[in-house]
């Protein structure tokens, strides 16, 4: 995750996108002053994730609400249970509870998804990683989240890892070419990944001595007889289309790691309700 003084950075943009020049609804119905405790509920099941993040929201609106978790990132949670308690001033736990569930949902809906395929994909070999297909400025939590589920990150984003994809490689004129000159750019230190569409792309990628082939879109059968082909000497990513319906067969034939972008691109938040249980005067 970021640094906590740029978590709290985040957190203040995301209130005043909501708040603005205040909660008019909430500034309308209270006095200001009603003191109370808000429970925050499971209404499904789901994996816990960013439970300090939703506490974080809060606090960062108000340092004087006191707020209780009562699970931890990882847990699987049922109907009904109880996940945190927030007390304090109810203008404050109004005004910035929509900001909190927001996040808070989202990242336990990828973490429930991740669990989803890696449970799926347990006695293979086969890792499941993300993608950069994140919403805009999420993507700190959206990679941790898929972590949380049990799934791996790829790269982070375009400055930490080098992949040659379909339109660097039509750009530089052919596989050969754009590995060469990466080869040439990067420091010795990184490695190279390079998708192809079909074996004959992945034998040219090879040839070439990469170190990891994104074999994109294939199906199955395509697959299998790539890392047949592979014969262990590069990483090798099956990538496109990897939905929970067919992602064991995809595993069983011997790939290294899965990339699933609908981990980021399509999640379902989790349902979670913030419902406050007790007013004092």
């Amino acid at each position: 995750m970021l640094p906590h003084h740029l978590i709290r950075e985040f957190i203040k943009n995301a209130l005043a996108e909501d708040i603005g020049r205040g909660d008019l609804t909430t500034d309308a119905v209270l006095e200001g002053v009603e003191i109370g405790t808000a429970l925050a509920s499971a209404k499904g099941d789901f994996v816990v994730a960013g439970i300090d993040l939703f506490g974080d929201v809060f606090l960062t609106y108000d340092a004087g609400l006191i707020f209780t978790p009562f699970k931890k990132d990882g847990d699987t949670v049922s109907l009904g249970e109880s996940l945190a308690e927030i007390s304090g001033k109810l203008s404050s736990i109004l005004t910035a509870e929509r900001v909190s569930l927001n996040l808070f949902q989202r990242m336990c809906g990828i973490a429930t998804m991740t669990r989803r395929f890696v449970e799926e994909t347990k006695g293979t070999k086969a890792k499941i990683v993300d993608t950069r297909k994140t919403a805009p400025g999420l993507r700190v939590f959206d990679k941790y989240a898929v972590r949380v589920g049990g799934g791996f990150n790829h790269r982070f984003a375009l400055y930490d890892g080098v992949l040659i994809k379909d339109n660097h490689i039509a750009a530089a004129g052919g596989i050969s070419q754009a590995v060469a000159r990466a080869k040439q750019r990067i420091p010795h230190t990184l490695k190279i990944e390079v998708e192809v569409k079909n074996n004959r792309e992945l034998e040219e990628a090879l040839s070439c001595g990469v170190d990891a082939v994104l074999l994109d879109n294939m199906d199955v059968t395509q697959i299998a007889e790539a890392v047949a082909i592979n014969k262990g000497r590069a990483v090798l990513e099956a990538s496109g289309n990897m939905v929970i319906e067919n992602i064991r067969p995809v595993a069983e034939t011997g790939v290294d790691l899965i990339s699933v972008g609908a981990l980021t691109h399509s999640v379902l938040a989790a349902d979670i309700s913030v419902n406050i249980k007790e007013t004092k005067p």
